[in-house]
């Protein structure tokens, strides 16, 4: 390999590099932020099979403030899903139109509290990590509360 040739290749590999790095850094931070919930009811050890926070509107700050701070980078700005991950004004939409809403949205917020406390894997991949121990059920709900109020039919 001629000199001219190995400045190429060394040139492409660290092009590469920084292509590889930039992505990886385009989420930014991605280490979980504390959330201050002080200000809502404190929901004790065991966690609640439905949204106690829903039309809080204390807690709906607080789940604003907490989800731009943890899951915004993700699931988008103001909860509008950039592709990367599912956009979770959708997460329960339907139940408005169901016979029994109230059940419905119970189960679907049985389903998106067990994501977010154990995450989801699929075929070994990562594609949510878990937040058991990490945020607190207060700043669970206060979320949930939060893309409540995100909700959309598109």
């Amino acid at each position: 390999m001629n000199k001219l040739t190995r400045l190429a290749a060394r040139g492409l590999a660290g092009a590469t590099a920084l292509v590889l790095s930039t992505a990886v850094l385009a989420h930014g931070d991605v280490t979980p932020q504390a959330v201050d919930t002080k200000s809502l009811p404190q929901l004790g050890e065991t966690w609640k099979g439905e949204n106690p926070y829903r039309g809080n509107k204390p807690a709906i700050k607080v789940g604003e403030s907490a989800y731009t701070q943890n899951c915004a980078r993700c699931h988008g700005i103001d909860a509008i899903s950039g592709g990367i991950a599912p956009d979770l004004r959708l997460l329960d939409r339907d139940c408005a139109t169901m016979a029994n809403k109230d059940a419905c949205y119970k189960e679907m917020d049985e389903y998106y509290a067990t994501t977010v406390r154990k995450g989801r894997v699929r075929n070994g991949a990562v594609y949510m990590p878990p937040f058991d121990g990490i945020l607190q059920q207060e700043a669970v709900w206060a979320i949930k509360a939060y893309l409540e109020t995100r909700r959309t039919d598109k």
